[in-house]
């Protein structure tokens, strides 16, 4: 926590949450985010690796009306846009293709960027937080992640141990969740 108070000072600097599956990656996310100055902003957040690539762009820039054929009539806000003065969270963020990457870099250096099928730059200032599951060094290293796009993302890094690595957090943990669930289902177990 002492972590999350220190990096949650500065709203522009990105943060990179790595981590196994299951550690709390988004709730990291989500805590830099209530502690920073943009904390009445919004949190957005979006999985990479749920959208396939041709529609990649589309999520993280939007579109113009009538960009591509199917293309609704209002056109689109992406997540980008909707990060605005807030915390946009790009989970599992190792995933994107390599266009997506590109694309990404590009925004990030500038905080512009163009939805598809427009001409109108738009700006946007949003602190950046991104997270994965993957080795993403290693992926670095093999050429399967810019190396450029890395040190965008990672200007801060949190390696989040798995909890068979942090015993003592299991009792609290377990406690907390004992709580949750006597709440949600009006009971009144004891630990």
């Amino acid at each position: 926590m002492d972590f999350i108070r220190m990096v949650a000072k500065s709203p522009d600097t990105p943060v990179m949450i790595l981590g196994e599956t299951g550690t709390g990656k988004e709730l990291i996310a989500r805590a830099v985010h209530a502690r920073s100055p943009v904390f009445q902003g919004p949190f957005i957040p979006v999985n990479c690796s749920a959208f396939p690539d041709e529609l990649m762009e589309s999520e993280l820039f939007g579109y113009e009306p009538g960009a591509f054929s199917g293309a609704s009539r209002q056109g689109k806000k992406g997540v980008i846009e909707e990060a605005d003065k807030g915390t946009l969270f790009l989970d599992e963020v190792a995933d994107l293709s390599p266009a997506g990457q590109a694309k990404l870099l590009r925004f990030l250096g500038s905080g512009e960027f163009y939805k598809i099928g427009g001409t109108r730059k738009y700006t946007v200032k949003t602190r950046v937080v991104s997270a994965t599951n993957k080795k993403i060094d290693h992926l670095v290293e093999t050429g399967k992640f810019r190396k450029d796009l890395y040190f965008r993302l990672c200007v801060v890094k949190a390696d989040i141990p798995a909890l068979n690595e942090r015993k003592e957090d299991i009792i609290p943990l377990a406690k907390h969740f004992l709580n949750e669930f006597n709440h949600k289902f009006s009971k009144s177990l004891k630990a």
